[in-house]
Formats: structure tokens, sequence, C-alpha cells
């Protein structure tokens, strides 16, 4: 008997009138699949140790094929017994949404894998799992994997994600820190998405969002002529970065004031594309280049006091 990480485990019960009992393969103890294996049986979602008998059979998924059932051992051979493909075939190999939102959250937070997993009450080979498998942990384990990253379940499984964020409830000890210019510069760090303050060219204020990139102390970003973040050109913007915990309920905001012109030399062109870490979201033919030198920076932070 072999298995991977996220396969089934099936007890077919020898007694008359007893129940199947199944559970998924979260640990294994060898590097080639034999037990025995670290099972979260589905119906007390606890983690056991479990040696199979001759009453067990992995339920398989193969990778990028139908899905496969290989019984227990064979008394005579030793050969897994293969049963012909059934169910549905298997989704296609790499980290699906959850894996994604978990590793990136793991990784903003500083937190090694089995560090991780040790908070989550989890083996580090069924985190991995989760973060570069399309997997879907049970309830009871994402909740941990929440509690362990600082978050919620809702916010891992992506309820939510078109929502404005900061709807959680207000701290019931804030306390609301002005950072200094240092500090702004820090959280601006080198790159990410920031909203820029312009006048459109009717007279009305706008808001937009772009990606930028901070290059010697001077905001950068892409944009397309006669698109409406160009119109900053020539004139004194404001353009705003910040982050909302909401299962913290605090966050952070830098704001920088400034002349924005725009980049002409073909060499300085060149460099900010070169070192620049992503393409504008937004995509299509963005390859005008507008800098923004802050005068003025300013942020604040809300945090829970101390008691």
């Amino acid at each position: 008997m072999r298995a991977h990480l996220g396969d089934q485990l099936v007890i077919e019960s020898t007694k008359s009138g007893a129940a199947r009992r199944d559970g998924e393969i979260v640990g294994l103890h060898h590097a080639d699949g034999t037990p025995p294996y670290d099972v979260r049986w589905s119906d007390t979602d606890e983690v056991a140790l479990v040696f199979p008998g001759p009453d067990a059979r992995v339920r398989h998924l193969e990778h990028g094929g139908p899905e496969t059932v290989h019984g227990a051992a064979s008394p005579d051979t030793g050969d897994a017994k293969a049963v012909a493909p059934s169910g549905p075939t298997a989704v296609s190999a790499g980290p699906g949404d959850i894996g994604r939102r978990v590793a990136v959250e793991r990784r903003r937070q500083g937190l090694g894998l089995e560090e991780t997993a040790r908070l989550a009450r989890m083996s580090p080979g069924y985190l991995s799992y989760i973060e570069e498998h399309p997997a879907d942990p049970s309830t009871a384990a994402l909740i941990r994997l929440a509690d362990a990253l600082g978050t919620t379940a809702t916010a891992l499984r992506g309820a939510g994600v078109d929502l404005p964020p900061g709807q959680g409830h207000a701290l019931l000890r804030p306390r609301f820190q002005d950072l200094g210019p240092d500090q702004c510069r820090a959280l601006l760090s080198t790159h990410g998405v920031g909203r820029l303050a312009v006048t459109a060219p009717d007279g009305r204020p706008a808001v937009v969002p772009v990606n930028y990139e901070v290059v010697d102390d001077t905001i950068t970003f892409r944009t397309a002529p006669h698109s409406l973040p160009a119109a900053a050109v020539g004139t004194e913007v404001a353009f705003e970065v910040d982050h909302v915990d909401d299962a913290l309920s605090q966050g952070w905001s830098v704001l920088a004031v400034g002349p924005a012109s725009v980049t002409t030399d073909p060499a300085a062109v060149r460099e900010l594309t070169a070192r620049a870490h992503t393409t504008p979201w937004a995509g299509g033919d963005r390859g005008m280049w507008v800098s923004i030198r802050p005068t003025s920076l300013t942020g604040r932070r809300i945090t829970a006091a101390d008691r």
C-alpha cells in the first residue's frame, strides 16, 4: 500500500452492521508512501497515527489523471490491487486559492512552514500540501490555520474579497500613533498598489489605484498618455498607501504629497522598466513613467493600546 498526502484512507468494516470509516491522509512517515499514516478522520476531525489492516484501502487521486482506488496489499503477492477508475477527474496540480492565501499570509507574518504547522496543530507535510495543491481543508483545520496566522477562516476562504476592508469592530482600547518620515519610507517599501489623488481634466477630483515603485525616495508608476493618472504630470498630487488588518482591527496609512513629472530620458526609462517588480495590473500599453518626489510624508497607525 502506498499513498500521497491528501489521499483518502477507507476502512471497510468486516463486522455486520458496522459503519465504514474514512479520513484524509495528512502525514507520511516514509518517503515511499508506505504505512503508517497520520489520518484526519472525517467523523471526528481528529488526527491519529494509523497502521492500515487488511480491511483498509487508499483512495488516490493521480496527478493529472483520472481517480484511481488502490486496495490493501494482497496477502499472496504483496502487490496493491487496482480497482477500475471511477469518480471525477482530478484537478490540475498547483496551489488553490486557499493555499495561496495561506502561503502569502504566512510569509507576511514571517512564519516558517514548520512553525505555522505547529501552531495550527497539523503536520508540516499537510500544510505544504495545502499550499502547493488545490486542497480543501476541513473547517476545523482552516480555523486552526487562521488562528495561527492571526486572521480568520473567512478571510482564508476569500469570502468578502469584493467588499471594502475595515468592516470589523473597532478596538476597545485603540492607540492612534503618528509616524515619522523614516517609518513612512519603510512602509512605502519598494513597490505595491497605492492610490493617486488627481484633478481630472474636467476639474473634478479623482482617486485612482496604480502599481507603484519606490526608486531613490521617488514614487514612480507607469500609465498611458491621456489616461487619468497622466493628468498628474505638472501638478502637485497626493499619493496614499495603506494596510488594513480586519482580523485585528488595526492598520496604517502613509500620505505623500509632492509635484509629479514625466520621465522622458530613454536611459532612465529603461532603468525604471528593468527595476520594476511587476507590470501594471490594468494591462495594455502603459509605457509612460510618472514620478512623484514627496515634499511632505506623513503617516498614522492604529494598534491596540498597551494594558
